[in-house]
This record gives C-alpha cells, sequence and structure tokens, in this order.
C-alpha cells in the first residue's frame, strides 16, 4: 500500500475505533485495521467487546432478567402469568441482531469521519511500519507517522480445563449455547462468570461457581463484596470459594470436575456445561515483529508510561494490550488521550476514577479506593452507608437489595471512593464519578438536590450519612 498515514490503528474494538474516530476528527489521515470476521466470513470491526463480549453478553443478562421477572417476580405487581416460556434461538438471534447493528454502525462511523478500514491482520515492523495481511492472505506494508496498537485480549486459558467449545467452553462460546443446560459449572466467580453464571441461572440451570481464590469479589470494597455474595446465593448461584479446579474428564456428553478446598479435601461435581472464566491476557500473538522496538512483559502487557507511549518512538498502546483494568471504557478515554495527543493537544487521563461494573442485578459498581485501601494508607477517612430497602423508589420497584457506600477523607471531605450494589449501580456510581472529577466532598454532594422519587436519593443519603445528616435511616455514631 503506496499511501502514508498520519496514524494507523492495529485493532478496532473500544479503545481502537474510537482513537481512530477521533484521530480522524482531529485532521489525521487515519487507517484503522480489524482481523475479526463475521459469521459470513466479512471483516467487522468491533473487537472482542462488540461481538463477543461486553454487547452480546449484556444482551443475554437482559433477555434472561426479563423472563425471570415474567415467571418469578410479577405476581407482587398483581400481574398473574402463566405458560411462560424461553426461546433459546430467538434470545441469541437477537443478540446477534444487535451485534450487526453496532459493528455496522462503526463502520458507518468509519465512513463518515473518513477513516480507512482495512480488514485483516496488523504486525507492527521496525520504524513504525505495519505489514497488513488481508483477509485473502494478501500482504502489504503501509508507512505511518504514528501507530497506536490496540488489539485487545482474549480469554486465558487453562491446562486442566482444556475449552472445546461444546462441552467445555470459553466465554465465547458461552454465549452460543442452545439449550438451557440442567447443570452449570463456572470455573471463576469474577466479573464474566458472575455475569454468565446469572444468565443461564435465571434460565434455570443450576449454576455452580468454583472460584479458587478465598475472598469473594477480592478486587471489591469488601463490605460490598460480603452484601453481594449474599444476595447473589440467595438468587440460586452455588458460590463455592477456595475450590482450586485440578483437572476435567467428558464422560459422553457430561464434564466430571475435580477440585481441592481449601481445607486440602479433594472433590468432584458432574456438570453438563462448563464455563472458563478464569479472567484474559493480553492479545499480542504475531502483532509485533523482532525489531519493532517495543517492549512486552511475561504476561504478554504492553510497556507504555502514563500518556499510553511506548519506548518505540511515534508507537502507542491502548486498552487490553497495557497495564490497568481490562474495561472497555478505559480503553476507549486511553485511545482518545493518544489521538488528541499525536495532534498536539495536551491530553491526560485520570485513572484513579475508573468505574468498574459487573452487570449482574442488582448491578454492582465501583469507583475510587475502596475501604481497606484507604485505611492502608494510613489516611483518615469517614464513611456513610445507605441501603436500598430505605429508598421508596426502590420499594415501588421491589428492587430493594444493596446498599451505597460513600468513603470521604475525614479532614478534607473529598470523596475517595464510592461503592454500590443495587439497582442501576452502574448509572448510580457513574453520578459520583463525576462528582469525583471536580473534586467534590461529601457535602458537595450531599447539597446537591437529588430528583425524588429516585435511586439516585441513595447516593444523597449515603453522602450525608458520611458526616451524620443522613435523613431516612438512623445515623452512625462517628468514629
Amino acid at each position: 500500500m503506496s499511501d502514508k498515514f498520519d496514524v494507523v490503528v492495529i485493532g478496532s474494538g473500544p479503545a481502537g475505533y474510537v482513537a481512530a474516530i477521533r484521530a480522524a476528527q482531529l485532521g489525521l489521515k487515519t487507517a484503522c485495521i480489524e482481523k475479526w470476521k463475521n459469521s459470513d466470513g466479512k471483516g467487522v470491526n468491533g473487537g472482542t467487546c462488540l461481538n463477543v463480549g461486553c454487547i452480546p453478553s449484556k444482551a443475554l443478562l437482559d433477555s434472561s432478567f426479563k423472563y425471570h421477572e415474567a415467571a418469578e417476580e410479577l405476581a407482587i405487581h398483581g400481574i398473574s402469568t402463566s405458560g411462560v416460556a424461553i426461546d433459546i434461538p430467538a434470545m441469541l438471534d437477537r443478540k446477534n441482531k444487535i451485534i450487526n447493528q453496532l459493528t455496522g454502525g462503526i463502520a458507518g462511523l468509519f465512513k463518515a469521519n473518513g477513516v480507512t478500514a482495512l480488514y485483516g491482520t496488523g504486525k507492527l515492523l521496525a520504524g513504525k511500519k505495519v505489514e497488513l495481511t488481508d483477509n485473502e492472505g494478501a500482504v502489504s506494508v503501509i508507512d505511518a507517522e504514528n501507530v497506536i496498537l490496540a488489539s485487545g485480549s482474549q480469554p486465558i486459558a487453562i491446562p486442566v480445563a482444556p475449552v472445546d467449545n461444546d462441552l467445555i467452553l470459553d466465554s465465547t462460546g458461552a454465549l452460543e449455547i442452545g439449550e438451557v443446560p440442567e447443570r452449570l459449572g463456572v470455573i471463576g466467580a469474577g466479573v464474566i462468570g458472575l455475569e454468565l453464571g446469572s444468565v443461564w441461572g435465571r434460565l434455570g440451570s443450576k449454576v455452580v461457581l468454583l472460584e479458587a481464590l478465598d475472598d469473594f469479589l477480592a478486587i471489591m470494597d469488601k463490605a460490598i463484596a460480603k452484601e453481594s455474595k449474599k444476595i447473589f446465593t440467595k438468587q440460586g448461584l452455588d458460590i463455592r470459594l477456595g475450590a482450586r479446579v485440578t483437572g476435567t474428564e467428558v464422560k459422553g456428553r457430561e464434564v466430571e470436575v475435580t477440585y481441592k478446598t481449601s481445607a486440602g479435601d479433594e472433590l468432584k461435581e458432574t456438570f453438563d456445561k462448563l464455563i472458563v472464566c478464569v479472567g484474559r491476557r493480553p492479545f499480542t500473538e504475531g502483532l509485533l515483529s523482532a525489531d519493532s522496538g517495543v517492549d512486552v512483559d511475561e504476561r504478554g502487557s504492553v510497556f507504555v508510561n502514563e500518556f499510553c507511549a511506548t519506548n518505540a518512538p511515534g508507537v502507542y498502546a491502548v486498552g487490553d494490550l497495557v497495564r490497568g483494568p481490562m474495561l472497555a471504557h478505559k480503553g476507549s478515554e486511553e485511545g482518545v488521550m493518544v489521538a488528541e495527543r499525536i495532534a498536539g493537544h495536551k491530553a491526560q487521563m485520570n485513572y484513579d476514577i475508573v468505574p468498574n461494573v459487573i452487570y449482574t442485578h442488582p448491578e454492582v459498581a465501583s469507583v475510587g479506593q475502596t475501604e481497606e485501601e484507604v485505611k492502608a494508607a494510613g489516611e483518615r477517612y469517614n464513611v456513610g452507608v445507605f441501603p436500598f430497602a430505605a429508598s421508596g423508589r426502590a420499594m415501588a420497584a421491589n428492587d430493594t437489595d444493596g446498599m451505597v457506600k460513600i468513603i470521604a477523607h475525614a479532614d478534607t471531605d473529598r470523596i475517595l471512593g464510592c461503592h454500590i450494589v443495587g439497582p442501576s449501580a452502574a448509572d448510580l456510581t457513574q453520578q459520583v464519578a463525576i462528582a469525583m472529577e471536580f473534586g467534590s466532598s461529601a457535602e458537595d454532594l450531599g447539597m446537591t438536590v437529588f430528583g425524588h422519587p429516585t435511586l439516585s436519593e441513595a447516593v444523597h443519603e449515603a453522602a450525608l450519612a458520611v458526616n451524620g445528616s443522613a435523613i431516612h435511616i438512623a445515623n452512625r455514631k462517628r468514629r
């Protein structure tokens, strides 16, 4: 390819396609390479997130929740239902239509913004050259002033549970299960395991989650993790902590799983399907030539500075490929930051305020520091908690599980963290993230007028509770 580009992006997931669009908006001649193909063999954008990650899993979560609500939860509202059934092929078809609509939307955005879409595999060579092997196998070399690596991540495989995407599935295969398994095993009780377990648990599967760690949701605030486990257990998820899987054996159309407990006991469990959800790792296979000049650590993460620049001049890396949480929104903002810096703007990103969400029902969401982190740092702090059981709006919706927890510095009252398990936790946490971005105090949030009746009033009350002035619950004694 003879043309020279100001920016070549390798990967069109949330980090890559956003970087490409923003770069083009800023007047930079931009190309974006994507290797993903749809079921028809056509190149499509969106990466893992749109094709087999965030979007399809949320589609299944929403469909399964509506089924569960219709089958189990409407009587309290005076609504009688009978003969409620789930059509799995129709549910999967809806998911696929959403994927097609959104991936097609990116193609439209590329066209509208002047991004050159290239379909095939990109490899960074020395001197900011990119080798493109297109989907027909033709090889060409692209010259670039700047290269943004955004190849994303892939599921971690474990030898004791080899994935065949028939009986033993990874998170991609789990999105295509054609019928409700009677017994579903999930290795890993993290974000993906909980979400996929919730989907099939609502549809009737007996779900067992085997988590090697002794702590549930170890990255979350401990109070929120404890409350979340209580809620999910009440919903029927069998969460077994300290359960390290040591082997699997396929027997006919069943999978026998052997695991050891923290106490040293060896136990066995048989499932109709087994999903392996033990995390993800950066996808760098074939991405870098030996002389590309880009350093990668033992986990495959590309070394970058605070502005996502690698040690190779003019080469950047964003999203799941670099340090930090593997979150689509984190990658998107990194993509914007890099595009703007290439264009000469002094863009930066606040890594202290990146929300984290688990899209179960209720949702689990957090932003900022946990109480444990604040305590470990030796900071003096105050905590405000408000339960959704005391929310009039949550009561009206029959959705009262969970709570809001806000942590603020004891001396400055600046908000340090917000942690929520409850209805619309993702959106409520985002309200606090905005406040934190502007350096707000708990008092600032407490003085803000919130609409009534809304779920967001729980955030308001938790902020008031930080300083012992909550109205709709008894205030805790100050330390």
